[in-house]
């Protein structure tokens, strides 16, 4: 690209709110979520609609600048350095449409609000474990949803995306419209155009019976045992992910979050294996609303510093459990092995493709120092490499210092990389993972 302006003028090219260095609150504008990483921008964007991103990228364009778009940064790498962070918290309208079952849902509105949206129809779409992260972030990475074993990827069920392509212009895209740029869309990530808003496939969901369960630490064994007797044999309505978990100052536990889209006394037969088990410690399993699924694992409501690491597994195996178990999983503070099977593993039109591997694992610590963050990284590399992981990853479980190379196939990353040369030439757009080896761009 050509060498930055110094952005003077930025704020005359927009409507929404800039800050620039050495502007107060600057440096909280351009923090991500997670508080651990570093984020270094040339300026920070609150877009005020679509319109108005319309305008940013046409001025990026011009002068030479990328754009590294985020709602809050759920998913941030810190690979922003000389780009303008783009805020889309502000584009949020929603509006379903029971009939059609579809929610139109702009690109920063966040799982909740759809949940909350959709149940008032007995409708659900695909919630994740946090409330507060951006569906259109989750579906631009593929996603992983509670009821992803019933329905797909988040990104399988989008069925038409909003845009701002690489020269500024906005419009719609769908399978019909452009299939190229919605096939990239659906879970390859920010780098081929800015999404506003998307439009959501929802399900119905007359019946949710879910909850949590928490034992102490040395229950963890039959614990396992439990939830791999049951996940052996889940209908895709059920689902259940396991915790192990170490907080600084407390005894371990060990839980098992669960989901099940059918009446209660379906779900209540199903978990009998549980009912084997010691008693737990805390039980908050009943009937409920698909708006209140993000109740399940409490995740934090404000930002916080974190490492983490996700991988696929390819078995859960006496070998896998006695890894897992063999001691305390400190320094991490939490091991989650989440069920995966069902729809993922059906054929998916996405760069993705069928998610095969039956369990996806998530390994999680937080930094408090330099020392303990050195720590957290070797204690995740050492559990991946003694586990049976397939080397394959999750785009939203890559770690900051992940590649798409981990993500995707070579023909699917070959085709990407073409969509971005041709599509985004003058690599207007950054994304957290970008599809470009580095230095492989065109210029203006």
């Amino acid at each position: 690209m050509n060498a930055p302006s110094t952005l003077d003028d930025l704020r005359a090219a927009v409507r929404g709110q800039v800050w620039l260095p050495g502007d107060p609150d600057f440096d909280g504008a351009r923090q991500p979520w997670n508080l651990a990483v570093v984020q270094p921008v040339a300026a920070v964007v609150e877009a005020a609609d679509a319109d108005d991103v319309a305008a940013l990228v046409r001025y990026a364009r011009a002068a030479g600048v990328g754009v590294a778009t985020q709602p809050n940064g759920h998913g941030a790498s810190g690979r922003t350095e000389g780009a303008i962070l783009l805020r889309t918290r502000r584009l949020d309208s929603l509006t379903v449409d029971p009939a059609a079952r579809r929610a139109r849902v702009g690109a920063g509105v966040p799982s909740g609000r759809v949940q909350a949206a959709a149940a008032r129809h007995g409708l659900t779409g695909l919630p994740g474990s946090s409330p507060g992260v951006s569906v259109t972030g989750v579906a631009l990475g593929g996603g992983l949803s509670w009821f992803g074993r019933s329905h797909g990827w988040v990104a399988d069920n989008v069925t038409a995306f909003d845009i701002v392509d690489a020269e500024g212009n906005a419009r719609q895209v769908t399978a019909d419209t452009d299939a190229e740029l919605f096939w990239a869309l659906r879970g390859g990530g920010g780098d081929f155009a800015i999404v506003t808003a998307l439009e959501l496939a929802l399900h119905p969901a007359p019946h949710l019976y879910g909850g949590r369960l928490l034992w102490p630490g040395e229950h963890a064994p039959a614990v396992m045992n439990a939830f791999r007797r049951i996940t052996a044999t889940a209908p895709e309505a059920l689902t259940l992910w396991l915790d192990l978990a170490q907080f600084p100052g407390q005894d371990p536990v060990v839980a098992l979050d669960v989901t099940h889209l059918g009446p209660t006394e379906e779900a209540v037969e199903l978990l009998a294996p549980l009912d084997e088990l010691p008693a737990p410690l805390a039980d908050s399993r009943q009937p409920m609303s698909v708006a209140d699924v993000g109740a399940i694992t409490s995740d934090p409501t404000e930002p916080a510093p974190g490492i983490s690491r996700g991988e696929l597994l390819t078995a859960l195996d006496d070998t896998a459990v006695a890894t897992l178990l063999a001691g305390p999983i400190a320094p991490l503070l939490g091991v989650q092995i989440r069920h995966l099977g069902g729809a993922f593993a059906r054929p998916s039109d996405s760069p993705h493709g069928p998610l095969t591997e039956p369990y996806a694992l998530y390994l999680f610590g937080i930094p408090f120092d330099v020392a303990t963050g050195r720590a957290v990284t070797a204690r995740q590399r050492e559990l991946a490499e003694a586990l049976p992981v397939s080397g394959r990853r999750s785009l939203t479980y890559l770690h900051a210092d992940g590649s798409v190379a981990d993500v995707f196939s070579a023909a699917a990353l070959a085709r990407l990389r073409d969509i971005k040369r041709r599509r985004d030439p003058a690599n207007v757009f950054r994304s957290n993972f970008p599809v470009l080896p580095v230095g492989d761009s065109r210029e203006l």
